[in-house]
């Protein structure tokens, strides 16, 4: 949980807390077990790193909800506005230019309701 409320915020976590129902307990234990408990606070891979894969598989995936959520958390772990660029102009070729206009998109509209661009 602390791995989550690093990368997410503690906002984020709260929020999605307060959501949790009994239907939906056991998904949220398995997330934070599995990818905040598990991938996240693996060695291989810093922070930084983690957040520029997540943000290539969002966008490859079509997960703009995610994408929103988690260029918030980039930039958190460490990337700067540039770099985040930089990732979603590589997916475009690697995911499709749609794609990655999309992924702009979102990412703008993020960084731009945070006030950093």
């Amino acid at each position: 949980m602390a791995v989550r409320r690093a990368v997410l915020s503690d906002a984020h976590v709260d929020r999605a807390s307060a959501r949790t129902t009994a239907f939906t307990a056991d998904f949220q234990d398995l997330i934070t077990r599995y990818a905040w408990g598990e991938i996240w606070t693996r060695p291989g891979l810093d922070r930084r790193m983690r957040s520029a894969v997540t943000l290539t598989a969002l966008v490859a995936g079509g997960h703009w909800d995610e994408l929103a959520m988690h260029v918030r958390a980039a930039r958190r772990n460490g990337l700067s506005v540039e770099e985040i660029g930089e990732v979603l102009l590589q997916t475009a070729i690697y995911c499709s230019v749609p794609t990655a206009n999309h992924a702009f998109a979102v990412a703008q509209a993020v960084l731009a309701e945070d006030g950093e661009i």
